[in-house]
């Protein structure tokens, strides 16, 4: 069954369905104990409703990171697909590299909009995020920064208020 078969709605904003997310942390010095971006980041997802089926950190490595994108891509319990961390300028930044070239599909007014609220929050050290998101066979992917600010900044705003129109824009046909 296709994402959003379920429940017709009026208008693709209306969809209510709940999303399967899965959350990659991006880093070399984290543990799960002080992984505060996932904390968050389930707190967010689950206080929505949504469900969060997978949850991993990974150091920054593009072979490791791009290896554990394509299993997730595999599951069909999974609709959107979350990384944080390895967004920004350092040569040990390497989500972007990772996983850009997968997206069929490159969504830019995702990266624009969530670097302009975040200008709003923290001024000009917003302009070295490289955020993006992007899709895949029906699933989206979001790329974010490591701080829980930024991922919360990026569920409130941005991909909770709107996951059900994403979702049912990808899979209708």
């Amino acid at each position: 069954m296709r994402f959003g078969e379920k429940e017709k709605m009026s208008h693709p904003r209306d969809q209510k369905t709940k999303a399967v997310f899965a959350l990659v942390i991006t880093s070399d010095s984290r543990t799960e104990k002080e992984d505060e971006t996932g904390k968050i980041a389930t707190e967010l997802i689950t206080s929505e409703g949504h469900q969060i089926a997978f949850h991993t950190i990974l150091p920054n490595n593009i072979k490791a990171i791009q290896a554990q994108v394509r299993r997730l891509l595999e599951d069909s319990t999974i609709h959107v697909i979350i990384t944080s961390g390895g967004t920004g300028l350092s040569v040990r930044d390497k989500t972007i590299e990772a996983v850009k070239p997968i997206f069929e599909k490159d969504m830019p007014g995702f990266g624009e909009t969530f670097r302009r609220l975040s200008f709003e929050e923290v001024g000009g050290s917003a302009l070295l995020s490289r955020a993006i998101a992007g899709v895949v066979r029906g699933k989206v992917i979001y790329c974010l920064p490591g701080s829980k600010n930024a991922m919360s900044l990026a569920l409130n705003k941005l991909i909770l208020p709107n996951i059900g129109h994403t979702l049912w824009e990808l899979n209708r046909a």
